[in-house]
């Protein structure tokens, strides 16, 4: 089979990676994808990006399935043109995505179908936002509608905070259009994780839980980012936590976009704060994979995916089981200087050469490409393109030992001042002890 998976970054490097794995594949070509997917076996990057010219290639090349990586193409619509086309694709529609591409689509959503999420007031007007905010207290949360790049939620922690992030986003255009609305929500306290599933419309089949490090720092401070590293499984999740969360969140969404007449097909992922009640809020939906979440939950993975995303487009879902690598997965994210504000391009990258010759001889580590691409001398240099460069992905037998074996490869690896939090994984250590100490 020859498949194509769209987008550049390390959660597309991690898919195509994964499906090149399949003995079924011939071949997964990338659009347009990055060094790293430019150097693995069985995988080709294609430079193209407009939905009409991957539609061309798609036909032309004879495709036989196509998985969408990042929410822009699905904004757009890719689903919907490919299947017009009578094209094999793998995710969910235009209509169904807005999950994601509006918040206030989702909470309205969330709302009629009793999904647990912190109370809201959506605004289109600056100044009815002004005087919200000055009749509630702090901290709160303003979110732009639309798609932001990671760059739509402000924790606004005192009332002038609130008051310039209203600014910024309804007066300013920072964000563009996607600021045209905005909500206020009331901020929610605990712990951050992310429960992904993929869903044929009806069946439902949970992937690994993991949980993110958005934060720029050490210790959850800096800006928000697209996320600095992520682990999996996260010990946040009981298995009791883990049915109330289908219950309570996952099968509700899936009914509701059934009784809407809403086909949705895809990944679906639920940003969700445990509370210290342990009850789980849902914080945002997006409608395909994390980054970096993807890419310690494909290293774990030991089924087949091309056979899970068969069986999802085919409505059988319930047919099949997944099987995971029992070990603990970490993935530690290498940033540009000036990350996430205004990346510094073009810097080489040093000392991956030796470990991607390693890499091909062991499942105990992955390095993930995404703001890469090859230059320099003969064109065989790694060079940085965009803000998130390098995701390195490493197994251990637990949370810490996955950590320690990522953060040694870090080591063997540079470019100019680049970024990287040191502290990946520390919750879910942090908990795993409490809970070692507890049964003591």
């Amino acid at each position: 089979m020859k498949l194509l998976v769209i987008g550049s970054g390390g959660r597309e490097h991690a898919l195509a990676w994964k499906l090149s794995l399949s003995p079924r594949v011939q071949k997964v070509f990338v659009a347009p994808g990055n060094a790293g997917t430019a150097i693995e076996q069985r995988i080709e990057n294609v430079s193209i990006t407009s939905i009409p010219e991957l539609v061309t290639f798609a036909k032309t090349e004879q495709i036989d399935l196509t998985i969408v990586g990042p929410e822009i193409p699905l904004a757009a619509g890719i689903v919907d043109t490919f299947q017009v086309a009578g094209l094999k694709i793998f995710g969910p529609t235009q209509q169904a995505a807005q999950l994601e591409t509006s918040k206030i689509f989702a909470k309205e959503f969330m709302q009629r179908h009793h999904i647990p999420t912190a109370t809201y007031v959506s605004f289109t007007d600056a100044l009815l936002a002004h005087q919200y905010i000055d009749h509630n207290s702090t901290p709160l949360v303003i979110k732009a509608d639309g798609l932001a790049a990671g760059k739509g939620v402000i924790v606004a922690q005192n009332s002038e905070q609130a008051h310039a992030a209203v600014n910024a986003i309804l007066v300013e255009k920072n964000l563009g259009s996607a600021g045209n609305k905005i909500i206020i929500e009331e901020y929610l306290q605990g712990t951050e994780v992310s429960f992904i599933v993929m869903t044929d419309g009806h069946n439902i089949l949970p992937l690994a839980t993991s949980q993110d490090h958005k934060r720029l720092c050490d210790g959850e401070r800096g800006p928000n980012t697209g996320g600095m590293g992520a682990y999996s499984p996260t010990p946040f999740i009981s298995p009791d936590l883990h049915e109330r969360i289908m219950h309570d969140v996952i099968y509700p969404v899936i009914t509701g976009l059934k009784q809407e007449r809403i086909s949705y097909c895809g990944f679906l992922y639920a940003g969700l704060m445990i509370t210290a009640d342990n009850q789980a809020k849902v914080l945002e939906f997006n409608c395909r994979l994390g980054d970096p979440e993807t890419q310690p939950i494909m290293l774990r993975l030991k089924s087949d995916l091309l056979m899970l995303i068969e069986n999802a487009i085919n409505g059988t879902l319930d047919k099949v089981n997944v099987e995971w690598d029992q070990r603990a997965a970490l993935g530690v994210v290498m940033a540009a200087y000036g990350y996430p504000d205004n990346p510094r391009k073009n810097d080489v990258i040093h000392g991956l050469s030796d470990l991607i010759i390693k890499q091909k001889n062991t499942d105990n580590f992955h390095i993930f490409h995404s703001g890469t691409l090859l230059g320099g001398i003969n064109g065989k240099e790694f060079i940085v393109s965009g803000g998130r460069v390098l995701c390195i992905t490493a197994l251990g037998e637990s949370i810490r030992i996955a950590q320690q074996n990522a953060y040694e490869l870090i080591e063997k690896i540079s470019f100019s001042d680049f970024q990287v939090r040191r502290d990946i994984g520390y919750q879910g250590i942090n908990f795993s002890q409490k809970e070692k100490l507890g049964a003591s």
